[in-house]
């Protein structure tokens, strides 16, 4: 039996989340930029009509597109939006693959009889309760296979460019062949520019050149990846939705600061928010750190940084700030203007496996407790209800 799977992808993320925020915002063109203002991450449909570029430098263009408002990201904020969305997927179905945090593909394979509908209906569905209830629109590309189902995210958002309101598209059995012939192999998922270029000079310009050819000859040239793919684009499932959870290897925080700062004291207390949101996001996947980094960057964009490994693995802040002044007491000199901070935790393993020393047990005991208190009172309060000087 055929799976149908689809690719949910919202559209414009991280300007959608600020508009959500903001209304004002709708119909103007907006950009976000990275944590450290550095370089634009998500555009408006209005920007992207000016000529703003997917990762154009702030400091270069600022001054050339004045009509575009530009935004610092706020991570934290778009990864609540991020669960809110992935939350209202496994409405419809458990098997949920998070590809990132604002794509999911879906296996709907029998979903038809549950909702008694067509699933071109359900995936309409999707994307009406998605922008009612979230206020965050989608697109969805529906197909036999997770590359053809990009394939047709793609081409629902090119519809939206004339057809606003066309948020849906569907790749049928009957409709592969006629699709991979108007789609050129450079817009194929998995396809990098050497690899569009090798089969460029081998004359294989659309996705259905592709397919043509003889598994031999792709194996030879491409490798298993290219059999796989081929496979994929014939509709058949090499690489079927995966609900596993894969751990993080590492989790960081990052910010650039309002305005320029020369006070240790300030830059030691958005560090020490740096650290909870990371120990909150340590708890959360039950993990520990076994090193810790720290970040300083000036205001004319050097690095400095460094990093210390832990006797014990943890999790809760009042360890690791203790541990970050003394890293930021090296990194900071007097009189530098500095323009953001930043902490990044490695070396991660699963709490369930954490070893208390006979020496420390008491004491480490009651910083967890103090932490999970912390995460509790947030969850009820908000955040912010409690902060750490500096």
């Amino acid at each position: 039996m055929k799976r149908i799977i689809a690719l949910v992808d919202c559209n414009n993320f991280f300007v959608s989340c600020e508009r959500l925020k903001n209304p004002e915002l709708r119909g103007k063109a907006v950009c976000v930029l990275s944590n450290n203002d550095g370089c634009v991450v998500s555009r408006s449909n209005e920007a992207k009509r000016l000529g703003v570029a997917m990762g154009a430098p702030y400091f270069m263009i600022k001054h050339q597109f004045k009509k575009v408002t530009f935004l610092s990201g706020n991570l934290s904020y778009y990864c609540e939006i991020s669960k809110r969305i992935m939350d209202k997927l496994l409405d419809y179905t458990p098997d949920v693959e998070i590809y990132s945090i604002d794509e999911a593909f879906l296996d709907l394979t029998g979903l038809r009889k549950t909702f008694g509908c067509s699933y071109e209906e359900i995936i309409e569905k999707i994307v009406l309760d998605i922008e009612n209830e979230i206020g965050i629109p989608v697109s969805v590309g529906m197909s036999y296979s997770k590359t053809l189902a990009k394939l047709a995210n793609d081409k629902a958002k090119n519809l939206q460019k004339n057809t606003p309101n066309k948020r849906t598209y569907k790749i049928g059995f009957r409709q592969i062949q006629k699709e991979l012939k108007e789609s050129l192999i450079s817009e194929v998922w998995g396809i990098g520019k050497n690899t569009n270029a090798l089969l460029k000079k081998h004359l294989i310009q659309t996705a259905y050149d592709f397919i043509s050819q003889e598994d031999l000859w792709i194996k030879k040239t491409i490798g298993k990846t290219g059999l796989d793919l081929k496979q994929e684009l014939l509709g058949n499932i090499v690489n079927p939705v995966d609900t596993t959870k894969t751990a993080p290897k590492s989790i960081s925080r990052s910010e650039s600061f309002k305005e320029f700062q020369v006070d240790k004291n300030y830059i030691q207390e958005q560090l020490n928010n740096h650290i909870h949101k990371t120990c909150k996001k340590l708890r959360k996947e039950n993990l520990l750190t076994g090193c810790i980094q720290i970040f300083l960057r000036t205001k004319d964009f050097q690095i400095s940084s460094l990093k210390i490994n832990l006797i014990t693995p943890t999790n809760t802040e009042f360890e690791l700030i203790n541990e970050s002044k003394q890293i930021l007491d090296k990194l900071f000199y007097k009189g530098t203007i500095y323009r953001s901070v930043g902490f990044c935790a490695t070396k991660l393993t699963s709490a369930k496996n954490q070893q208390i020393s006979l020496f420390d047990s008491d004491n480490t005991l009651k910083k967890q407790k103090l932490s999970n208190s912390w995460d509790k009172l947030e969850e009820k309060f908000g955040k912010g209800i409690i902060k750490l000087g500096g």
